[in-house]
């Protein structure tokens, strides 16, 4: 099996790549919905949640209000550094659940959305990494168009992040989604091609096809073992 890392920034333009792959048949497994999904009402993350940061952090109806949660913690390194650490082991075992459903299905090669792919250390789970990068002020115009945001807190939600051309610099491949939309499905087009390639050994032995045929050689070779004796 492939795991292929995918990564960027904020408004860098990495959910429109995700869901390229998707719209090309390629499974993706989506962190930021894990990540929703662990934050639920009654789950053990939302507990931690509540309990780190307060019940004023909650909806009417019991939710976390995420925007509420992340003005906190995008204005303060010491409490996103305390969510992440309460959501990291629910978020790493979904994600892990879902990289096995999909193992199970006999997917040969799937790509794991991941925001904090590097800080996270499963950089090292992954290859290739592909990075979706803009420059700073493209990415800066695009969140406060798309949040309708002030810069400051732009910039603040920005700089909470891990800095793109670092995150460019560690990449496999690059993605530079500082142009068009034609511009981007190109690069992706490329970037398809890349990651469907043929299996190398290590990935096919990874494969449930490689450990179905690693299975069946080894009842193969008890048997004419069994005959022999």
């Amino acid at each position: 099996m492939r795991i292929v890392g995918l990564t960027g920034g904020i408004s860098s333009g990495k959910s429109t790549v995700s869901n390229l792959f998707k719209a090309n048949d390629v499974p993706v497994v989506d962190a930021d919905i894990i990540a929703r999904d662990v934050l639920k009402k009654g789950t053990g993350g939302w507990k931690k949640v509540v309990a780190a940061f307060g019940e004023d952090i909650l909806l009417p109806n019991g939710e976390v209000d995420r925007s509420k949660l992340g003005q906190i913690v995008f204005s303060d390194s010491s409490k996103r550094q305390l969510l992440n650490g309460l959501l990291a082991p629910y978020i790493s075992s979904g994600i892990f659940m879902e990289v096995l459903k999909l193992w199970i299905k006999g997917c040969k090669v799937i790509v794991l959305d991941v925001p904090l792919l590097f800080e996270a250390k499963m950089d090292k789970w992954t290859k290739p990494i592909v990075v979706v990068w803009v420059d700073p002020d493209t990415q800066l115009q695009r969140l406060m168009a798309r949040d309708r945001t002030s810069e400051e807190d732009a910039r603040n939600r920005i700089n909470a992040q891990m800095p793109l051309d670092i995150k460019r610099n560690n990449a496999d491949i690059v993605i530079n989604n500082t142009g068009t939309l034609d511009d981007l499905n190109e690069q992706v087009r490329k970037v398809l091609f890349e990651i469907k390639r043929p299996l190398n050994w290590t990935e096919f032995w990874l494969s449930r096809q490689g450990a179905l045929s690693a299975l069946v050689s080894v009842v193969v070779g008890v048997l004419i073992f069994r005959n022999v004796s």
